[in-house]
């Protein structure tokens, strides 16, 4: 027993119209996302209506991106081109598409020969509601033998290949876009959490600024910020929001008039930078007067597959310790 194995681990997203409903009931009934109280069974019955009702609100905005999320299918191709490099079959797993499953379940499992299955999530910042979750998920559904091979790289929120790759993805653009350092607001929004999150010992946030200071060191004349989107529910969510930074921007963006909007903690392209920073975030800057612009994430850059091949290949980010919420 000798042979490495890899396994990139990601949300998933809807692959059609059809699996909107699907997707959300399975995201919204996991505990480690909406945290609640009640008994899991109550809670699984309460949010599976709360994601029909949102699923038929939502649909017009997967529409409007082509009516599917694109995360399940860059998943898949930058899997496959880092198995490339790798010379061997890199793994798969998404998280919220139940359908996809029994297929991964079988596939892992299946991996007699091999003594270490390194595990890396699409996800740079670590998060007990992503990175835990599917840990989670996995400690729960996977065979001890199986269990016992997984290391972990449990955030590379620092790490100089993400950093790297981030400062190249925004360079580039600003380059394509004829935008100089000094004209422009770099209006960085990384997903939200509830502050609660934060307050019982959540890391998140405190690796989203560490991204966000090291990023934009490369950006010295530009004015940065950093603000949270994506807020679900009525409790209070870390701060600031995107949306209140957008409304506000004359406020403080001191006289600039051209905003990029950098997409933090999401490595590929979905609903929340597609329609959420497209076509809400951005039209409240314009109607301002200014000029609005949204940066791509990562998603199948060549550098960003390769610097996802090195981190698989760098063993000692990779260990064991536990990625499980204490409760």
């Amino acid at each position: 027993m000798s042979e490495t194995k890899y396994l990139l681990v990601n949300f998933g997203g809807p692959r059609d119209l059809q699996e909107i409903e699907e997707f959300l009931i399975e995201l919204l009934t996991d505990q480690e996302v909406i945290r609640t109280a009640f008994p899991k069974w109550v809670h699984r019955l309460l949010f599976t209506r709360v994601a029909k009702k949102r699923s038929k609100k939502i649909m017009p905005d997967y529409l409007a991106i082509g009516g599917k999320s694109p995360i399940f299918d860059d998943t898949e191709t930058i899997a496959k081109k880092v198995g490339a490099i790798l010379k061997t079959d890199v793994l798969t797993f998404h998280r919220y598409l139940p359908k996809t499953h029994a297929k991964f379940l079988k596939e892992i499992e299946s991996l007699q020969n091999t003594q270490q299955i390194r595990v890396l999530p699409l996800f740079p910042q670590f998060s007990y509601a992503t990175t835990g979750s599917i840990a989670l998920w996995l400690s729960e559904k996977l065979s001890a033998p199986t269990l016992k091979k997984l290391s972990w790289i449990k955030s590379y929120s620092n790490a100089d290949i993400y950093i790297a790759t981030m400062q190249k993805c925004l360079a580039d653009f600003l380059k394509e876009k004829g935008i100089k350092e000094e004209d422009v607001v770099l209006l960085f929004s990384a997903h939200g959490l509830p502050q609660r999150f934060i307050d019982t010992g959540d890391p998140y946030q405190e690796q989203c600024i560490l991204s966000f200071d090291k990023i934009r060191e490369h950006f010295p004349m530009a004015l940065s910020r950093l603000s949270y989107q994506s807020q679900f529910g009525k409790e209070e969510w870390i701060r600031p929001y995107t949306s209140e930074v957008c409304e506000m921007i004359r406020s403080w963006s001191e006289g600039r008039k051209i905003v990029v909007v950098i997409p933090l903690s999401f490595t590929s392209d979905h609903i929340e930078t597609l329609y959420e920073i497209e076509e809400l975030y951005l039209e409240q800057i314009r109607k301002q007067g200014l000029i609005a612009l949204r940066c791509p994430a990562l998603n199948l850059r060549e550098d960003w597959i390769q610097g996802i091949s090195k981190l698989f290949q760098i063993s000692d980010v990779f260990g064991n310790e536990s990625l499980l919420r204490q409760r």
